[in-house]
């Protein structure tokens, strides 16, 4: 009996942990993580600022576990769906795609989490910006390793410089999310996905 209840316990504070975490990417995502604190993510809830604090125990680790729950969901929702594609460039046209989708669909109520809070800490120091910048380059090197794929495979030229080509794409991809959010124009999203055919086209062998 014991044991069921602190099963209990655990459960109910894993599933307190993961509605105080969906809350805090949303503001996260609109308002930067700067926007966050502990008694304030209570109170929208209807929790306990003690309960809140015991799951974290400062700002801080509020901010850094707000940045591995993005990146699980952003891991599921662009990165993913890639991976069920086979390595080459229909699997880079694939992962541009799911970002797509993830920045339109608002996953996050402020377009993409991660250009979001980049913004908000690249000027800064300290273990925050540190967990930003490496999920930065985390998702640099998810574009740079597609790439790199096809063109191991001969179905990008050989002399494709793929650090050049996956700047450029992600370049792309972040442009129609800032106009989607700052200027409320979905446009952005099919220029995005058109210049990133024509981009990948001209990198083909003969194109």
């Amino acid at each position: 009996m014991a044991g069921a209840r602190v099963d209990g316990r655990v459960a109910r504070g894993n599933q307190t942990r993961r509605l105080v975490l969906g809350r805090t990417m949303d503001i996260a995502s609109v308002e930067g993580l700067d926007g966050l604190s502990i008694g304030r993510v209570a109170t929208e809830l209807g929790l306990s600022k003690s309960g809140v604090f015991a799951l974290f125990g400062s700002k801080e680790e509020m901010q850094l576990a707000t940045i591995r729950a993005a990146r699980a969901v952003y891991a599921r929702r662009v990165v993913h769906p890639a991976e069920e594609v086979p390595p080459g460039v229909g699997r880079v046209r694939e992962l541009c795609a799911s970002y797509l989708a993830y920045s339109r669909g608002r996953t996050f109520r402020g377009g993409c989490f991660f250009t979001a809070v980049a913004a908000e800490f690249s000027a800064r120091d300290g273990a925050v910006r540190d967990a930003v910048a490496a999920a930065r380059a985390e998702w640099i090197g998810c574009v740079r390793g597609v790439i790199q794929e096809a063109r191991d495979l001969g179905e990008l030229r050989a002399d494709v410089d793929v650090p050049q080509l996956a700047f450029e794409l992600a370049a792309l991809l972040e442009m129609a999310n800032a106009d989607s959010v700052l200027h409320r124009d979905d446009g952005g999203y099919g220029r995005a996905a058109r210049a990133i055919d024509e981009r990948l086209a001209a990198a083909t062998p003969g194109g």
